[in-house]
């Protein structure tokens, strides 16, 4: 049941970056430039999170796969609300990537069998 429930966080969070990083690159934009960081530091950023979605997904047939892409993602969020605390962004800014950090570290453990 789990792994079933596992699955579906690593089609959320896959789905969600490609989202935000692909169609709404322009909101990107803004929240770098807003925390006042580089654009080869952006770049980084969204190659390093649309590799991991990608290996998120790549994981619902490998699930050797799925550990450390997720425990990455994880870290990505963790700086993200950083970053927004920092800046003191509303809470509607600060959900997206507090409810992908709690769907990695999810994943993980689903992964680690932590929870069955």
């Amino acid at each position: 049941m789990m792994v079933n429930l596992s699955v579906i966080a690593q089609l959320v969070v896959a789905i969600s970056i490609v989202i935000v990083w692909v169609f709404r690159f322009d909101n990107i934009i803004k929240e770098f430039n807003q925390y006042g960081l580089s654009t080869l530091v952006r770049s980084a950023v969204g190659s390093a999170k649309i590799s991991l979605a990608t290996l998120l997904v790549a994981g619902i047939w490998y699930p050797s796969l799925v550990l450390i892409p997720a425990l990455m993602m994880a870290f990505l969020m963790l700086s993200a609300q950083y970053f927004h605390f920092k800046v003191s962004n509303s809470w509607q800014k600060r959900m997206p990537s507090l409810v992908l950090l709690i769907l990695c570290l999810f994943i993980a453990a689903v992964s680690l069998n932590l929870i069955s």
